[in-house]
């Protein structure tokens, strides 16, 4: 068996693999609305851009939870509750993924094949991501109960506490889950200024993206300052101080980051839906969730109140 700080690395690792892939593809989303093609669009792919747009956002907040859960929760520990709670944010996070890449998947397929082509594509790549992603670690997890029994007994053991250098290594594992996404989100960001389509925006609109481009700017800057500190300040060493700090910056900067995501969104569903109200709803959703994935619950779980147990995918 692994050693529990290996397999929270590992966890770590692999959740920042799949941040990469959808924080470029929200990125993607945002940039897109402001393209001229978007505009020949049949009204119902548009709409359903908004919903893969939603969907995509729904599991990045829940792979987002990793970090604040870490910090929050565990103080930066390693143990067998995080890991399994890595775990299963994983699980629920790419249904989220299959589900937005296979409703915009619709979008391009429809435009080529029509509307059957595009249902048949979109399904088509539902069921190809199910099989991979869940369908063979379904048949491969089932093992002699024995051996889970022993998986489960081993993990409960592991209980030491975590080296320094465990934790820093982690808590700079946990920026880069948030940062590369968090760039690639501002250079389109950037990006959308130089667009045709963005001098048709209501004023509004565009100072509230620019609002939205500042805050996700911020949220850079916060993610970058602890390799910075580290080098100009600690050089180089591990410091209980620096462990402290970096995960303060971490979780510092998911606050303008949800509030510049959210920002877009509410740009996004007006520009698609053409109701101030439905936006501002839209918006504000998304920012509830993510305030409440990313702060509430973990600030819930670290004083001990019961919270919803995420049940695990079989």
């Amino acid at each position: 068996m692994a050693e529990i700080k290996d397999k929270v690395q590992n966890a770590l690792d692999e959740n920042r693999m799949v941040v990469l892939v959808v924080q470029v593809l929200v990125g993607f989303q945002c940039k897109g609305i402001f393209e001229p093609g978007f505009e020949r669009l049949p009204e119902s792919s548009r709409s359903l851009k908004l919903v893969a747009f939603a969907l995509l956002l729904s599991s990045l907040a829940l792979l987002l939870m990793t970090p604040p859960y870490h910090r929050l929760v565990e103080k930066g520990e390693d143990t067998p509750r995080f890991h399994a709670f890595v775990t299963r944010i994983m699980e629920l996070a790419l249904i989220q993924f299959a589900l937005g890449m296979a409703v915009d998947f619709y979008v391009p397929a429809q435009k080529l094949f029509g509307t059957a082509g595009g249902v048949m594509f979109s399904a088509g790549m539902g069921i190809v991501m199910a099989w991979f992603w869940y369908g063979i670690e379904t048949l491969r997890r089932r093992q002699p109960r024995t051996h889970h029994m022993e998986v489960k007994k081993t993990m409960s053991d592991q209980t030491t506490k975590t080296e320094l250098k465990d934790k820093i290594k982690q808590v700079l594992t946990e920026g880069r889950v948030v940062l590369p996404g968090t760039q690639a989100l501002l250079g389109f960001q950037l990006i959308t200024f130089l667009t045709d389509a963005f001098e048709k925006l209501p004023r509004s609109s565009q100072l509230l993206h620019f609002a939205s481009t500042l805050l996700v700017a911020l949220s850079a800057i916060l993610l970058m300052t602890p390799p910075a500190y580290h080098r100009l300040v600690e050089r180089g060493e591990d410091s209980e101080h620096f462990h402290r700090l970096a995960g303060r910056f971490v979780i510092g900067a998911m606050v303008p980051l949800a509030l510049g995501i959210s920002s877009e969104f509410y740009i996004v569903s007006l520009k698609i839906t053409l109701s101030t109200a439905l936006a501002a709803t839209f918006g504000s959703a998304v920012l509830v969730t993510f305030i409440g994935l990313w702060f509430v619950f973990p600030l819930l779980q670290a004083r001990g109140t019961p919270a919803v147990i995420v049940p695990a995918v079989r």
